[in-house]
């Protein structure tokens, strides 16, 4: 079992009061031991002005991260940097270091413990000083990592990584389900630091140590500065015994619009644009693909002491509102705030409503489960301001999820927040001809099927069957496969109406078929008759025109199937506003152009009591 983390609020200091305890006593231990011979006190021959400008880079940052140098420390450092004496620097600021560096001639990195304390604070990015005796005079980047550093997840697919553009989060995943992965580790290379080394033969760097655990933390630090770098015999890995302060407990005061207590939602970035809590350390009913959080009334967030910058509202019925938070080095804190709406739907009639979610994300990872249980994707529901949350199962995790399928509202629901499990045809059977969302099931699995496996492969049975139960039935992000290449609907036209077959349209064989512009329009020479690259152009003209009659390439998987099943009445609605917006208009106007009574249901952002 893992240990659980220790909440030691009496023990917590300011970042000031720690550099100056630490300085004071590294420069007992230096002083007491044999000067240079001292752990991390070695002093190199270098050019005093540009290690002066590292060191003033250097303080900057610090002071920009809220961890400043010690005054008294600094004031030692701007006299040896105006005198520009390289040994006096290194021997003020040596005592400072958590760890020494050394790049050899061959460039292969050794690491050595440094003189400065090993303190960290839970729940947020401690600064730490590294120096670098670079041999070698290499201009690389130098890299940090650890073993118990990276996601305490896997399983997160690129298709989704791609989609929400944060394919970081796939990086070095845990798949071995280690327990130990408590850091988060990297190097500070944002201004006034640098990206690479200089080449100077000494300077220093600023790494930056996350621990989402509190207390006594062994954990191994290894350095490199690219493939086939690190140094032979394991000398380039450093383990240290961090003792890590306790976070802060920062409980949320949450008032709705009305002033009732109610479920928010929340983003915190520090200084730098850091989210808060860490994305990769984060499990349920925290969802690490998402950089905001929920918490309700009264619950709590681990923060570090410093300023943030807080986000807060409650889905896109509220104002997504921000402020400054300074969060405190001790004790409890508590942060009130009061959400603001910008429209209230029930004062017209309508209830609040979202008929695509996913339990497991959009397959966003298979462990530490495959998706998350009702009770944390309430949670989601609520901090959105949703009355009705539709949880679709499909293809990845649907052996783990559609236990939690019911006829009715989830058990979890409550009188005015309902949840309600059902199926998105999605990666299995009928996806080719379109992914479509049945909602409110009966029943759960096609007849003759078994669990996800053996369903029709095309779309018109399942929605039949599921609209001879009650259930409403609509395609999924319809605008994928609607677009059109203009080239290929070209060649298409061309083919079908091309009747003596001379590789252009006259306006007899035009007549035949439906042109995308008039004749006189796409003929652009005005020879009389169409070229295929006039019937080229003209398709890329009119596919950013709302309504066009463009052909589109109906390969994807969105709304493929829809003139076939809404003429049937198989189908109540297509899902709009999460594909590209005018292929999704184009589709549903011609749809109602033709007469079929199909529902927009983004645009409907509720339905009607």
């Amino acid at each position: 079992m893992r240990e659980k983390p220790t909440r030691r609020l009496d023990e917590v200091v300011t970042p000031a009061g720690e550099r100056a305890w630490g300085l004071w006593l590294c420069l007992a231990i230096l002083w007491g031991a044999k000067g240079p011979d001292a752990p991390g006190t070695e002093v190199v021959s270098v050019e005093g002005q540009p290690l002066a400008a590292n060191v003033e880079r250097l303080s900057r940052a610090l002071e920009y991260l809220g961890a400043p140098l010690d005054a008294r420390l600094r004031t030692d450092l701007n006299a040896a940097s105006r005198e520009r004496d390289g040994r006096r620097i290194q021997e003020l600021l040596d005592p400072e270091c958590l760890a020494t560096l050394r790049i050899n001639p061959e460039e292969r990195v050794k690491v050595s413990r440094g003189a400065a304390s090993a303190r960290l604070r839970q729940g947020g990015y401690t600064p730490v000083i590294l120096k670098v005796v670079n041999a070698a005079e290499v201009t690389k980047r130098l890299k940090l990592g650890s073993p118990q550093a990276g996601p305490v997840y896997s399983g997160m697919s690129k298709l989704s990584a791609f989609r929400m553009r944060q394919p970081a989060l796939r990086e070095n995943e845990n798949t071995d389900r280690r327990d130990d992965r408590f850091l988060d580790v990297a190097m500070f290379t944002s201004r006034p630091m640098t990206e690479q080394l200089s080449g100077l033969a000494v300077e220093y760097a600023i790494a930056l140590i996350y621990s989402s655990e509190a207390g006594k933390r062994e954990a191994t630090l290894s350095f490199d500065i690219g493939q086939g770098t690190q140094d032979l015999g394991f000398r380039s890995d450093l383990p240290i015994l961090f003792d890590v302060l306790p976070a802060v407990e920062t409980r949320l005061r949450v008032k709705d619009a009305d002033g009732s207590p109610t479920m928010g939602r929340f983003l915190f970035l520090d200084r730098s644009g850091r989210v808060h809590p860490p994305q990769p350390k984060r499990f349920s009913p925290d969802f690490f693909f998402q950089k905001h959080i929920y918490r309700a009334d009264g619950e709590i967030v681990l923060l570090s002491p410093g300023e943030y910058t807080m986000h807060y509202g409650r889905g896109p019925e509220y104002r997504w509102k921000r402020r400054k938070v300074v969060i405190p080095d001790a004790g409890g804190h508590e942060i009130a705030v009061k959400l603001e709406r910008w429209i209230d739907p029930t004062e017209f009639g309508y209830l609040s409503g979202d008929h695509h979610i996913h339990a497991a994300g959009c397959a966003h990872y298979t462990q530490p489960s495959e998706g998350v249980d009702p009770a944390a994707m309430l949670r989601q529901v609520k901090g959105e301001a949703l009355h009705v949350g539709c949880v679709l199962t499909w293809g990845p995790g649907f052996d783990h999820q559609h236990k939690f399928f019911s006829p009715d509202a989830d058990a979890v629901s409550e009188p005015m927040t309902l949840l309600k499990y059902d199926i998105e045809v999605s990666g299995f059977g009928s996806q080719a001809l379109g992914h479509v969302c049945l909602l409110n099931l009966k029943e759960q699995i096609y007849p003759g099927a078994n669990g996800h496996k053996d369903w029709p492969t095309w779309t018109l049975p399942v929605l039949e069957w599921a609209k001879a139960q009650g259930g409403v039935t609509g395609y999924a992000h319809s605008g994928s496969g609607l677009q059109v290449n203009a080239a290929a609907a070209a060649k298409r036209m061309l083919a079908r109406l091309d009747r003596n077959d001379d590789k252009a349209l006259d306006r007899a064989e035009a007549l035949a078929g439906l042109l995308t512009e008039p004749f006189a329009t796409i003929d652009a020479d005005g020879n009389g008759s169409l070229a295929l690259n006039e019937l080229t152009r003209s398709h890329d003209r009119v596919a950013d025109q709302l309504p066009n009659v463009a052909i589109p390439e109906l390969n994807g998987v969105g709304a493929q199937e829809i003139f076939v099943t809404a003429a049937l009445g198989a189908c109540d609605f297509i899902s709009a506003m999460d594909t590209a917006r005018l292929l999704e208009w184009n589709c549903w106007y011609h749809l109602l152009n033709c007469g079929m009574d199909i529902t927009p249901r983004a645009l409907k952002s509720a339905a009607r009591r």
